[in-house]
């Protein structure tokens, strides 16, 4: 079995949720949690939310790379 499409495919599902995370910043239960609280103290609210974008870009990367495999 080739696994590299089922990474590929949770790669790509891991990249929507960070962009759902950073730029809806709901759920509020996730958003208010201590190590994403973390973030926004550290980074400030927009460096927390570029943050989510980078790793969404940057999975959505890997996940298509994954696929051509």
């Amino acid at each position: 079995m080739n696994w590299y499409p089922l990474l590929g495919l949770l790669a790509l599902a891991y990249a929507v949720f960070c962009v759902y995370l950073g730029v809806t910043k709901k759920p509020d239960a996730l958003w208010n949690m201590g190590k994403i609280q973390w973030f926004v103290k550290t980074l400030g609210e927009k460096g927390a939310v570029i943050f989510f974008l980078f790793w969404g870009v940057l999975f959505a990367a890997l996940g298509i790379w994954l696929f051509t495999l």
